[in-house]
């Protein structure tokens, strides 16, 4: 048996087409789930184009779905369960997942909101915690129109902090006072006062122009490079009084943030935005989106079970895009 996913191609648009793939088969902690809805991250369309993901493995590590088979020891949840999941190569029609990287969706939760959560939330949510965030802080999020800044600025107003996102754009900043802003700046004009947080994702000069207004005893956590521009500082600019510029990727099984995520989406406490939902047969156009900055929030894919093709015919294979 074999279920269709999205898969690494080099030669196909956006790197990525339509495949089919072996049945999951799952361990004794795992469980087996229908996946409904998936969510695309800036750095999927990396992992895409730079190896990190080899060509024929399936993409994606952000997925919702229902339970088909529970797991073979006991734990996790029971079939028919609503789930949310972050595990590698999500984007196909069924995946198998540890117990222990997903957390059930409360039945006030929409799935395609839901799956907005595992990579952007979870980045969003420890990178705060990793850089000491506390109630007085003055918090910059940069690039906090995209998923990972408009979780942050919202997680770090809730913790009670000055919270300043940086947008490219007026337009991009549009809402983001609403979700407990403080200040909304293009780039980092007007900015002239030290910060003590810094969540950043966008790179380049800008994060050589943040690290310079964070505060003694200050952390930068740098979550992504959507510049793609080399960050050059000037001599001396690290010598100083103690900061930290600290690299972040989400490690270990995330099932407790996802919780705690779905959470707080359930009751309204933290706002889901989808700026553009489509069906995963259009993932280039979505990618190209995304990649242009044209989404605001985030990108859901909404997975679609498609005829069966004998497998030796290579009809079969899909070119998304």
């Amino acid at each position: 048996m074999s279920v269709r996913a999205l898969v690494v191609d080099p030669s196909a648009p956006a790197a990525v087409r339509l495949d089919e793939v072996p049945d999951p088969v799952a361990g004794p902690s795992q469980v087996l789930v229908d996946v409904t809805h998936v969510s695309l991250n800036y750095g999927d369309l990396n992992d895409a184009r730079s190896g990190r993901v080899p060509p024929g493995a399936v993409l994606g590590s952000d997925a919702v779905g229902v339970v088909t088979r529970a797991a073979a020891d006991g734990t996790g949840p029971a079939v028919g369960a609503r789930v949310v999941a972050l595990t590698p190569g999500a984007f196909a029609e069924r995946v198998a997942v540890d117990v222990d990287a997903l957390a059930e969706v409360p039945a006030s939760l929409d799935l395609a909101r839901a799956v907005a959560l595992p990579v952007a939330g979870v980045t969003a949510l420890r990178s705060l915690r990793a850089a000491g965030l506390g109630p007085d802080s003055r918090v910059l999020v940069t690039g906090a129109s995209g998923g990972v800044g408009r979780f942050a600025v919202q997680l770090a107003a809730r913790a009670g902090a000055h919270v300043i996102a940086s947008v490219g754009s007026a337009a991009r900043g549009e809402g983001l006072a609403e979700l407990g802003a403080d200040e909304v700046l293009i780039g980092l004009d007007g900015l002239d006062r030290p910060v003590d947080v810094i969540i950043d994702s966008v790179g380049g000069s800008q994060l050589v122009t943040a690290w310079s207004l964070l505060a003694p005893g200050g952390s930068v956590q740098s979550v992504g490079w959507t510049s793609g521009e080399p960050a050059v500082f000037p001599p001396y600019a690290t010598v100083g009084p103690a900061k930290s510029l600290t690299s972040f990727v989400i490690e270990g099984n995330a099932g407790a943030d996802l919780a705690t995520l779905t959470a707080l989406a359930a009751e309204g406490a933290l706002t889901v935005e989808i700026g553009r939902q489509d069906p995963w047969e259009r993932f280039a156009e979505a990618a190209e989106a995304l990649r242009g900055r044209r989404v605001p929030g985030k990108a859901v894919l909404e997975v679609s079970r498609g005829e069966r093709q004998p497998s030796a015919d290579h009809s079969r294979q899909a070119e998304v895009g």
